[in-house]
């Protein structure tokens, strides 16, 4: 900043001020500073700036597997809100490892964030390192409530989304059989479960839960080799199934092709198949593939407007408010 004064002509107050607001300093003075700023290419240091405020600029965004889709989508809605609002977003993932999700929360602290949004691994996440980074930073949680993360969550209705599923398949058709994982990656599939097996009941059905072998976020794969065995066993009660997520039911259709098992509605079918997400590519499988949708757009708008609230209070409440958003049935071939 002192050399770029002294190369413009222009002391530093008058440059500081400029760029705090360039409205702020008289047109002439302003025209001078940017032919001074084209000529020598400079930029401001925005992160040493930040580093001098009380209150930066700077807003996280945690996520748990930045390659799948579904995730990279809500990154990108929240990216564009937290731009749009006048903050600078800084995209971290952890990956599906534990120990990287604590080294990028303590790389934001180091940067002083006015504030984060975390999406939390769940199940393997370090609960205690997260509640003691969520005491010290404003903090709001979406997707996967591990109930320490932060002053609020937003997410996802997965028991309305469940019942909303169950009523439409069994209505049209066979009660479905749950094919999940073993041991998911994220908590949200024990309580897409338990909803299975309480509303199932509800509706006088015998609930059927397959559980697939195999750990981490290649789901696509483990439905694929999972949904196969099973499907070559007969191991499922019935021809409708409800995969836990669209990741795996899309390696699930993969499996059902390669036997040359017909999946959909029509008579020669010997399958219908469902999945929960609405992943980014569940319109574009063969057949396209029935799901519930999270609302996107309310999940991401209310994260990014309940943090932007939290950061320009002077106290935190504590409280861990829970907002949840009512999933959507998508009907298409595949059930």
């Amino acid at each position: 900043m002192e050399e770029f004064a002294e190369f413009s002509g222009f002391s530093r107050p008058t440059i500081s001020k400029y760029f705090n607001d360039p409205q702020s300093v008289r047109s002439r003075t302003r025209d001078k500073i940017e032919e001074s700023l084209a000529k020598c290419d400079y930029r401001p240091n925005i992160f040493a700036i930040n580093q001098n405020r009380k209150l930066t600029k700077n807003v996280g965004i945690v996520v748990p597997y930045l390659a799948d889709p579904f995730f990279a989508e809500m990154a990108r809605r929240i990216e564009t809100l937290v731009i749009a609002a006048g903050f600078q977003p800084i995209l971290l993932s952890s990956h599906g490892d534990p120990a990287l999700e604590i080294d990028n929360l303590a790389s934001l602290r180091s940067i002083k964030p006015a504030g984060v949004l975390i999406a939390p691994l769940g199940r393997t996440s370090d609960r205690a390192a997260i509640e003691a980074f969520c005491a010290d930073v404003p903090t709001v949680s979406f997707d996967a409530n591990i109930e320490v993360t932060g002053e609020a969550f937003v997410g996802h209705n997965n028991a309305q989304a469940i019942e909303v599923m169950l009523e439409y398949l069994v209505r049209s058709g066979e009660p479905p059989v749950f094919f999940e994982m073993r041991n998911p990656p994220n908590p949200n599939a024990n309580k897409r479960r338990n909803a299975y097996i309480e509303t199932m009941e509800l509706m006088g059905h015998t609930p059927h839960v397959i559980q697939a072998e195999g750990e981490g976020w290649s789901l696509e794969e483990i439905g694929f080799r999972e949904g196969r065995k099973a499907l070559v066993d007969k191991a499922f009660a019935t021809g409708t199934i409800f995969c836990s997520n669209d990741r795996l039911a899309i390696g699930f259709l993969a499996a059902a092709y390669e036997l040359g098992l017909r999946v959909g509605l029509s008579e020669d079918c010997a399958l219908r198949v469902a999945g929960h997400d609405n992943h980014p590519f569940s319109s574009f499988t063969c057949p396209t593939l029935t799901t519930v949708s999270h609302d996107y757009e309310a999940i991401t708008a209310r994260s990014v407007k309940m943090l932007l609230e939290l950061i320009n209070k002077d106290e935190r409440s504590g409280t861990g408010t829970t907002i949840l958003f009512d999933g959507k049935l998508i009907m298409r071939a595949s059930a």
